[in-house]
């Protein structure tokens, strides 16, 4: 009897085992065929944004293969080394394009990529990818609101720290009711942006 109950206990050990093995197999391979296509949408949309973000006419550089690696920041919220692309005119970088991560967003992540000049001034704002609810969250997008372009041509000298919120918490920025946690990640990730690019100034637009 004792060696009938041991042989159930191990067919059940080895099948559950199997199942996990085929369970964890199942999930990479899945992993690795995802992985590909989402970064590869994730290169389309920067690649759509980088002249919304910085006007054509202001550099004569190749802006997508111009780029400096940046490990990561908090103030980036980047988890792993990304790319500044960085536009220039007759060789002086006049401005970079630097993506941030706000991590608190409503349904998670929201990255952006925002331009800033040489007088730390943004020259603007556009969202690659979010998760934010379709239809009221969504209004980030610059195809469905221009919301997103409250953050042109403001700096740190123009706005105090306290500034730099929605209105609905004394700040300069508007925000769509019921969606207010995603305004407040926008606002609060384009902020540190901003305090990034002029702490590390230096590095970011060397010629």
């Amino acid at each position: 009897m004792f060696k009938d109950h041991f042989k159930k206990i191990s067919i059940t050990a080895t099948t559950m085992i199997i199942f996990s093995l085929a369970a964890s197999t199942a999930l990479s391979i899945f992993y690795f065929m995802t992985k590909s296509p989402i970064e590869e949408s994730d290169a389309k949309a920067k690649r759509i944004f980088l002249n919304q973000v910085i006007p054509a006419n202001l550099y004569d550089n190749n802006l997508v293969k111009d780029t400096i690696s940046i490990e990561p920041n908090p103030l980036l919220g980047n988890k792993k080394n990304i790319d500044v692309y960085r536009a220039k005119k007759n060789n002086q970088v006049i401005a970079v394009i630097i993506e941030t991560i706000a991590p608190d967003g409503y349904s998670g992540e929201i990255k952006t990529l925002v331009g800033i000049d040489q007088e730390d001034k943004i020259l603007g704002v556009r969202v690659i990818t979010h998760k934010e609810t379709p239809g009221l969250g969504d209004y980030i997008e610059i195809d469905k609101s221009q919301w997103i372009k409250n953050f042109d041509f403001k700096s740190l000298d123009k706005l105090s720290e306290k500034q730099w919120a929605v209105k609905k918490d004394g700040g300069e920025f508007d925000y769509v009711s019921g969606a207010t946690i995603t305004s407040r990640a926008v606002v609060k990730s384009t902020y540190k942006c901003l305090l990034y690019s002029k702490e590390n100034k230096k590095r970011l637009f060397a010629s």
